[in-house]
């Protein structure tokens, strides 16, 4: 492993375990990239697995069973979004982050749609990476600790699944990022919740969203609220600041 990729990297051997700790399955075609990952990943409590290929990650999917995998996009024989969109369809209960050194808005919102609960552009600091996956197992770590079904008049709410039933009785896949503001507004139902704070607590320190992407993922989520005849539960804007959840028994 070359000394300019640690630098480049900013590799160093980590002085604390995170708080949670992963399966997680590396999808990278660069073997310096793919070995230091994997290597510090292990170093901070991680279980790891290398695919530098299509083929191998479809191994070590089915084989290994990863609650995390970290996905480029250009691998030597095929696409990581298609790959990604594949895994999708046999499971949801991981999380998916895209690695990747395209930068461009196109890539990032594709990536998104394909299931992605984060998108790292390289070149990254390896803290960086760590601190983004200690947020999202902690996130995973309340869903698991929620009750596993939801029912609120003729709505459902299966959170360690990331699905929900609308009134007609439709199932709708939801990303990890919809479920957790979906939790936030549950959990302070009938208080307003800021938009920064749905950012803070969902994207960490991410640049990327603005308040507009939190409003983005609330029409996805209120179109499936608004589904229920009964109105039994209502998302409503509350102006200046954000968003109020009201269970309306």
């Amino acid at each position: 492993m070359g000394l300019s990729l640690r630098y480049l990297y900013h590799f160093q051997k980590p002085r604390k375990k995170m708080s949670n700790f992963g399966k997680i399955l590396v999808v990278e075609d660069d073997n310096n990239l793919g070995d230091t990952l994997s290597e510090y990943l292990e170093d901070v409590g991680h279980q790891c697995k290398l695919a530098k290929n299509v083929k191998d990650a479809r191994y070590y999917f089915e084989q290994f069973g990863p609650n995390i995998i970290l996905m480029d996009i250009g691998l030597p024989d095929g696409n990581g979004i298609e790959l990604a969109k594949e895994f999708r369809k046999e499971r949801r209960d991981f999380i998916l982050l895209f690695l990747s050194a395209l930068n461009d808005p196109q890539t990032k919102v594709e990536g998104f749609e394909a299931g992605g609960e984060d998108y790292i552009t390289k070149p990254f600091a390896l803290k960086e990476l760590t601190i983004r996956l200690d947020r999202l197992l902690s996130f995973k770590t309340t869903i698991d600790s929620l009750d596993d079904e939801i029912i609120i008049g003729d709505l459902k709410i299966w959170p360690k699944r990331f699905e929900v039933q609308d009134g007609e009785g439709k199932i709708i896949n939801l990303t990890q990022k919809e479920c957790a503001i979906l939790e936030i507004l549950l959990k302070k139902k009938n208080e307003a919740v800021e938009r920064d704070l749905i950012i803070e607590k969902v994207w960490g320190e991410d640049k990327f969203p603005s308040q507009r992407t939190v409003d983005n993922y609330i029409v996805k989520l209120r179109k499936w609220a608004e589904s229920d005849s009964k109105n039994s539960l209502e998302i409503q804007s509350v102006r200046g600041i954000g968003y109020k959840l009201i269970i309306n028994k």
